[in-house]
């Protein structure tokens, strides 16, 4: 058998009942979180530009733009959705911050799931498959596919879409094997993509509406290529310098190798553990943050020379940047939405902050997301802070409480408070569901823009 025959024999025999309890409780806290965010985020430019585009499309009336309520064909609500949850930098993320799991595989879920009629434990099921072919698809190329310029999430996110809608159709294992295949032939998304522009928003959509595309092709009749991951030109080698083919089938049906953790800040998960070594040293400094002459922030090799823009000109420039994240954390004790505003590039206190900050790659920190902040201010005080595992993470978690202040203060605006109130009910009762309709009959309550 191929690897991908192996993976469609397990992903199509993958039900509810055959899934670990602790597997589908992440899977709802996954799609609280995704939710939550494709609210907040539904009202960015990025987003509304995406559901504009799928609007003027057109189309048969199939799934619903969250936070907008047009109903589009599923392929298009994928596509748009994933790119409203990826629009203000607070979506999920692995272990290595390498990929989102929710914006692909949720979003095409969801999508389909809607399509379809499924039940709500038929769309459980569909988002951990989906994240688990995710998970299987960057263990086995990574961190050399990062290396070389690739964004896991919109080039891996594909193949779990791909699982997601194709558990839904209920295709068949030589339907599933075709679209792996067919997901793999629409592999792409690149690195290039940190700037002024709105770039990094659009890449999670067409992994998204490739996963569709390929799943309902497949149902359809169309073959593709069984050898897609393991051939000559296959997708490993095609992808990355190093491939772990045993990665994409070891423990398959025994494991489920999803580690989900969650933002707390809105912006670029590696730069979470700078974030939190500045607010501990906001919380040992003696005197005011203007009397800081010096910071230096050490990071481990695999992140220290990303994200390094010390003058954002916007609002999606500074969510990628960790001069700028870690002065304003500094200064006003935070790392929302509210801080990534273009009004707030210019602040003078936030540039001199940005500026004074020195990285400096360390082999010596025991994780790639490792960050290291040393700090002098005029008068002589020296402070210094590490983390290696950021809030949010799997070792240092958020609360309940806190997963559903984080909810609230995203839904809220959009569909108030009572709608998402119901909604949180809704999402933990899913298993229930007879249709994954009534998930997402939500109202909308506003629709002023923000720019974050």
């Amino acid at each position: 058998m191929t690897i991908a025959e192996r993976l469609a024999q397990h992903f199509s025999g993958l039900a509810f009942g055959k899934i670990p309890a602790v597997q589908i409780t992440d899977a709802k806290r996954l799609v609280q979180d995704y939710l939550g965010v494709a609210l907040g985020g539904s009202r960015t430019e990025s987003a509304r530009i995406a559901a504009e585009f799928t609007i003027l499309t057109g189309g048969r009336a199939e799934a619903r733009l969250i936070g907008n309520g047009a109903k589009v064909p599923a392929v298009h609500a994928a596509f748009a959705n994933a790119i409203a949850s990826h629009s203000i930098e607070l979506d999920d993320v692995d272990v290595l911050a390498l990929f989102h799991f929710s914006p692909p595989v949720v979003s095409a879920a969801l999508a389909v799931a809607e399509r379809q009629g499924s039940t709500g434990a038929e769309f459980l099921a569909a988002v951990v498959g989906g994240c688990e072919m995710l998970a299987r698809a960057s263990a086995a190329t990574n961190i050399s596919l990062r290396d070389r310029g690739f964004h896991t999430t919109p080039v891996c996110g594909g193949f779990g879409a791909a699982v997601a809608a194709g558990m839904l159709l209920k295709l068949s294992e030589a339907e599933m094997v075709s679209a792996l295949g067919l997901a793999g032939a629409q592999a792409s998304g690149l690195m290039e993509m940190y700037g002024p522009s709105m770039q990094k928003r659009f890449n999670p959509g067409p992994a998204a509406r490739a996963g569709v595309t390929a799943a309902v092709m497949a149902s359809l009749g169309y073959t593709g290529a069984a050898t897609i991951f393991e051939g000559e030109r296959g997708f490993c080698r095609a992808f990355s310098d190093k491939a772990d083919l045993d990665a994409l089938t070891r423990g398959l049906g025994a494991e489920f190798p999803i580690f989900i953790e969650f933002k707390p800040y809105s912006c670029a998960r590696p730069i979470h553990n700078a974030i939190d070594c500045a607010l501990k040293i906001r919380r040992q400094l003696s005197g005011p943050v203007s009397t800081i002459a010096r910071m230096t922030m050490r990071r481990h090799p695999d992140w220290a020379h990303y994200h390094l823009n010390p003058a954002p000109r916007t609002y999606h420039e500074a969510q990628v940047s960790l001069p700028y994240s870690v002065a304003v954390a500094l200064i006003e004790g935070a790392a929302l939405p509210a801080q990534y505003q273009d009004a707030k590039l210019d602040d003078p206190e936030i540039r001199r902050l940005s500026h004074l900050i020195q990285v400096v790659p360390d082999a010596t920190l025991p994780r790639g997301v490792s960050c290291h902040l040393s700090v002098e201010t005029e008068a002589g005080e020296a402070l210094a802070a590490q983390v290696d595992h950021p809030k949010g993470s799997i070792a240092v978690p958020m609360s309940a409480t806190e997963a559903a202040a984080k909810f609230h203060a995203l839904a809220d605006p959009v569909i108030g408070g009572d709608a998402a109130d119901a909604l949180v009910a809704r999402v933990a009762s899913l298993e229930t569901f007879p249709a994954i309709a009534g998930l997402v009959e939500m109202p909308r309550q506003g629709s002023a823009r923000e720019s974050a």
